[in-house]
């Protein structure tokens, strides 16, 4: 699903990947662990297409993303890359299900298919009766799996989480580290997870480890 050769990215004097490469396989989860400042996010937003890479090639899904003019890139990210990040980023004034709907209808997709979707993943994380909720009417918890419920609604190739559980306590942090695996179990969903949380780590099935730029 995801083939990354030879990825470097220097910002400045300071050269934060090294030749970074790894593949990830369909349907596998797996996690990216290792100290600040090894370069994992960095590898994330590149894998995400959010940052280009100053040498080196990505493969996502058979696509190569950067070969991509910027609104075809646009496009691409938006219909096969799905991102979940450390804080929720809801927008306050929509409820659980219009948030979700969103980036479906940033596709342009149709409206009847897009509420459906969102209906089917709300229903996935268990939050069909609260769907109508906004954020400040859910807990930590709950809007975080709104957030991968966002993710998901276009039926992305990749989802990609960059400390996902690390701002929720011990029981939703457990919650939501299980819910990738169910991600996976039900959808065959592929997941990249940057996290220091090493319990998480380890339950993925494979753990990659970064240091200074590189994998170790």
């Amino acid at each position: 699903m995801i083939r990354a050769t030879d990825i470097r990215k220097r910002f400045g004097e300071l050269e934060v990947l090294k030749g970074v490469s790894l593949e990830v396989a369909r349907g596998e989860v797996v996690s990216i662990a290792g100290a600040s400042g090894a370069g994992k996010t960095t590898l994330l937003q590149i894998l995400g297409t959010l940052s280009r890479p100053d040498s080196g090639r990505l493969l996502i899904d058979g696509t190569e993303p950067f070969a991509l003019g910027d609104k075809a890139l646009s496009q691409f990210r938006n219909e096969r890359i799905g991102f979940v990040f450390q804080f929720h980023h809801l927008l306050p004034e929509f409820t659980a299900f219009e948030n979700v709907c969103i980036p479906g209808f940033i596709g342009r997709r149709p409206r009847a298919e897009v509420e459906r979707r969102a209906d089917e993943l709300l229903a996935l994380m268990g939050l069909s009766a609260r769907r109508c909720h906004k954020p400040s009417q859910l807990s930590g918890g709950e809007q975080q799996r709104v957030a991968i419920a966002r993710a998901l609604v276009n039926s992305p190739a990749v989802l990609l989480a960059d400390e996902p559980s690390g701002n929720l306590d011990s029981r939703n942090r457990d919650e939501i580290h299980k819910l990738f695996f169910e991600l996976r179990d039900k959808l065959g969903q592929t997941v990249v997870i940057v996290t220091h949380d090493e319990n998480l780590a380890a339950m993925a099935d494979r753990r990659i480890v970064m240091s200074d730029g590189n994998i170790r």
